[in-house]
C-alpha cells in the first residue's frame, strides 16, 4: 500500500546514524555538512525489486537537480545477507548508484524516521526540516512537484546553497563481465555468433554492462556481444540496439524460431520489455511491453488490475502491454509458450511467440507464499524458471526464499504448490527435511538429470539440492558469490563428470560445480555407446593441433605466438604434467598408469588476419582479424599398448 505525507509540521530531521557511508570518498556525512540542499533520504534494502524501482524513478529528479538535491540512500537490510557490507558495496555498484549511501545495518536510521516498509521516502529541507515522507513506489511526479516548490522558497529565503554534492563515484571492480545475470546454453549450429564449435556456446545477460556476451566453453573467450554497452533502450542492429539490465534468456524451439522470425526472448528486466533476438541477422527486436511499469496494488481472484480474465491475453497488441520487471523465462512445451517470472507485480506470465499474445498464468498479484489455483496463489518476487519432464514449472521465488511449482494438467490448468519455504520473513540455511530446509533469496533453477532440482540460493552464496523423491534439500556447493543461476553443463562428453554451470554474480564469472552420483540419471549403455574411447599409452603423449589459416589470411604474430593450448582432464588425477595454459599447438602430456580411463578437455586457439602483406612481409594494421578456436572432449581409455600420440585438426573457419 503506498503512504503519502506532507508534514505541516517544523519536525527537525534525525541525525544520520550507521556503521558507515559508501559513494562519499570515505567521508563521513551529517546532516549539518548537507545544510543547504533539499535532501532525499531512500530508505531501501537490495533484494526488493520495489526498492530498484525507486532507483530508477529517481535517476531523472537527481540529474535534473543536481545542483541543489542530494539524494542519501539509507540501506536498512532485510535479509542477512544484505548485512554484509562487501555484498553492500557490490549492490551500489552493480545498480550504478550514482548518491550517497548511509549503511544501516541496525536499522537505526531507519527507527529514527519511523520507516515502516521498502521502499520510504522522506525529504528534509535546506534547514534540516523533515517536509515528506512517503512509501512505495511511484512518486517521482509528486517529487518533480515538490521539489520546485522547495528551491523557490528557499532561494527567496536565502537558505538554499547551489553546488556540488557530496557523490564520490567508486573504483570500478568487473572485467569482461559485469555482474551477470543468466545463462543460456547454445548448442553447435545455434550460436549467435556463428560458430559451429561442436561443444556449442553460452549466451549470458552481462546485466551490468546492459548487454549479452557469448562465450565459449572456457567462459574466457568473447565470441561476440549483442548491444552497444550504453543503458538504454533501441531495437535495431546488435551493435547499435540497447538493453536496460537485462536477465533471463530462452532459445526457442527452432520450429517456432523460423515462424517467429527470432530466436532467443530475452527478459529486459529495467525497459520492462521482452525483446527477441534474430541470430541470422544479428538483431534485436521488441516482442512484448510499452516500457511503462506495471502496477498493481491488489489483484482479485480471477481479474487483473485491468480487467483481464486470468489466462486470456491482456491487450490484442504485445506492444501496448504494461510489463513489470520480467526476471526470467522459459520455454513451456506444455503451454507451447514461453513462461515469464513478472518479479515487479509478483505473478507469472504467458508469451506466445507466434501471436504475441500476453497473459496472467499464476498468482494475483498479492505478494506472500500461498499455494492453490494458479489465479488464487501468491507469489513473491518470482526469479527463476526451469522446466522439468513431466512439463511442470519449477520457480525461484526470492522473498519467500521458497521453491515453488506450477503444475501444470494436461488441459492446461495450473495449480501451485510449495517444495520449500515459509514465508516473507523466513529464511536461512539448513539442510533436512523440505518442511525444515530454509534458502535465502534464490534467483536461480534448473533441473538436473536424476529430476532433482538445483538452486542458486543466492543470498546463502550457495548452490542447494531438492529431491522430490526423498523431500529432503541438501547442499552441493559453499563459498559463492551470489549466484544467480545455475544451469547443467550440456558440453560434457559421455565418460566426463557432470557438471553444473553456475553464474557468480558478484565474481563477474561463470563457473563449474559438480553434480553429486546421486543426482546423476545412470545409463551405462547409452554412454559407453555414445562416444567410442581412445585408447592411449600411459605415459607420455604427443599432442598435436594442425591448423593452416585459410587463403588470404596470415597467422597473427605480431605480439608473439598467436596460438594457445589449454588442457585439462576428469578425473584431474589422469593427467601428470602438460595441462593448464600455455601458447603453441604442440604439448607433451603425461598420463597416470593409476586412472584406467577418463577424458582429456582441450581447446585449441588461433589468431589469423586478413592479407594481403605489405611490403615488409607483415599484415598492416587495418587488418581484419580472427580468432579460431576448437574445443575437444576426447575419451581416453589407458591401455599399455595404445597410442602415444594424439593428432587433431583446428579448422580456419571463413
Amino acid at each position: 500500500m503506498t503512504e503519502t505525507v506532507r508534514t505541516h509540521l517544523r519536525v527537525r530531521a534525525s541525525e544520520l546514524v550507521g556503521r558507515g557511508w559508501l559513494n562519499t570518498g570515505g567521508k563521513t556525512l551529517d546532516l549539518e555538512s548537507l545544510r543547504g540542499k533539499i535532501v532525499l533520504l531512500d530508505f531501501w534494502t537490495f533484494c526488493c525489486i520495489n526498492c530498484l524501482h525507486v532507483l530508477d524513478e529517481l535517476r531523472p529528479l537527481e540529474q535534473q537537480y543536481a545542483d541543489v538535491l542530494v539524494t542519501v540512500g539509507v540501506h536498512s537490510p532485510k535479509f542477512e545477507h544484505e548485512a554484509d557490507p562487501v555484498a553492500l558495496a557490490a549492490a551500489v555498484e552493480r545498480y550504478e548508484i550514482r548518491h550517497p549511501v548511509l549503511d544501516d545495518p541496525e536499522l537505526d536510521t531507519w527507527k529514527a524516521y519511523t520507516a515502516r516498509a521498502w521502499p520510504t521516502l522522506v525529504v528534509i529541507d535546506p534547514e534540516g526540516y523533515i517536509v515528506a515522507h512517503l512509501s512505495g513506489e511511484g512518486h517521482a511526479d509528486g517529487l518533480a512537484v515538490l521539489i520546485p516548490e522547495l528551491i523557490a522558497e528557499h532561494e527567496a529565503k536565502g537558505t538554499l546553497h547551489r553546488g556540488d554534492g557530496p557523490y564520490v563515484a567508486p573504483e570500478p571492480t568487473s572485467g569482461t563481465l559485469r555482474f551477470p545475470g543468466k545463462a543460456l546454453y547454445l548448442p553447435a549450429g545455434r550460436g549467435a555468433s556463428g560458430t559451429d564449435a561442436d561443444a556449442g556456446t553460452w549466451l549470458v545477460t552481462d546485466t551490468g554492462h546492459h548487454r549479452l556476451v557469448e562465450l565459449a566453453t572456457d567462459f574466457e573467450t568473447v565470441l561476440g556481444t549483442f548491444g552497444s554497452g550504453e543503458k538504454g533502450y533501441a531495437d535495431g542492429p546488435a551493435d547499435s540496439a540497447r538493453l536496460n539490465e537485462p536477465q533471463g534468456l530462452v532459445l526457442l524451439p527452432e520450429d517456432v524460431a523460423a515462424k517467429a522470425g527470432y530466436d532467443i526472448v530475452i527478459a529486459d528486466t529495467v525497459n520492462h520489455r521482452l525483446r527477441g533476438l534474430s541470430l541470422a541477422d544479428r538483431s534485436l527486436r521488441t516482442l512484448a511491453g510499452n516500457g511503462v511499469q506495471r502496477l498493481l496494488e491488489t489483484g482479485p481472484a480471477r481479474v487483473d488490475e485491468e480487467g483481464a480474465a486470468f489466462g486470456t491475453a491482456l491487450e490484442s497488441d504485445p506492444l501496448t502491454v504494461s510489463l513489470s520487471s520480467p526476471w526470467d523465462v522459459v520455454w513451456s512445451a506444455r503451454l507451447n509458450a514461453v513462461v515469464v517470472a513478472m518479479a515487479g507485480v509478483h505473478q507469472i506470465f504467458s508469451f506466445d511467440p507466434i501471436t504475441g499474445a500476453v497473459a496472467i498464468i499464476a498468482g494475483n498479484g498479492l505478494e506472500g507464499l500461498l499455494d492453490g489455483p494458479a489465479s488464487e496463489a501468491w507469489f513473491a518476487q518470482p526469479s527463476g524458471l526451469a522446466e522439468d519432464a513431466d512439463g511442470n514449472i519449477w520457480v525461484a521465488d526470492s522473498e519467500t526464499s521458497a521453491l515453488r511449482k506450477l503444475v501444470i494438467d494436461a488441459d492446461g490448468s495450473i495449480a501451485v504448490e510449495s517444495a520449500v519455504g515459509k514465508g516473507l520473513f523466513d529464511f536461512g540455511f539448513r539442510d533436512g527435511s523440505a518442511a525444515d530446509a530454509r534458502l535465502q533469496h534464490p534467483l536461480g533453477v534448473t533441473v538436473l538429470p536424476d529430476g532433482s532440482i538445483a538452486i542458486a540460493d543466492t543470498y546463502n552464496g550457495a548452490v542447494r539440492r531438492y529431491d522430490p523423491a526423498t523431500g529432503t534439500v541438501s547442499t552441493l556447493a559453499r563459498g559463492l558469490s551470489e549466484p544467480s543461476d545455475v544451469i547443467v553443463d550440456h558440453t560434457r562428453v559421455a565418460g566426463a563428470e557432470p557438471l553444473l554451470v553456475v553464474v557468480e554474480a558478484n565474481k563477474h564469472q561463470l563457473v563449474y560445480v559438480p553434480i553429486p552420483k546421486e543426482a546423476q540419471q545412470v545409463d551405462e549403455g547409452a554412454a559407453q555407446t555414445q562416444r567410442p574411447k581412445s585408447p592411449v599409452a600411459p605415459g607420455l603423449l604427443e599432442l598435436s593441433v594442425r591448423f593452416t589459416a585459410p587463403t588470404g589470411q596470415k597467422l597473427d604474430d605480431r605480439w608473439g605466438d598467436p596460438t594457445q593450448l589449454k588442457i585439462s582432464s576428469t578425473p584431474p588425477e589422469l593427467l601428470l604434467s602438460g595441462g593448464g595454459t600455455s601458447v603453441g599447438l604442440l604439448r607433451t602430456l603425461e598420463l597416470s598408469a593409476d586412472v584406467p580411463e577418463g577424458v582429456l578437455h582441450i581447446t585449441a586457439r588461433a589468431a589469423a588476419c586478413d592479407g594481403p602483406e605489405d611490403a615488409d612481409g607483415e599484415i598492416p594494421d587495418h587488418a581484419a582479424c580472427h580468432l579460431y578456436q576448437q574445443d575437444w572432449g576426447i575419451p581416453v581409455l589407458l591401455d599399455a599398448d595404445g597410442d602415444t600420440e594424439l593428432v587433431l585438426d583446428l579448422r580456419g573457419m571463413d
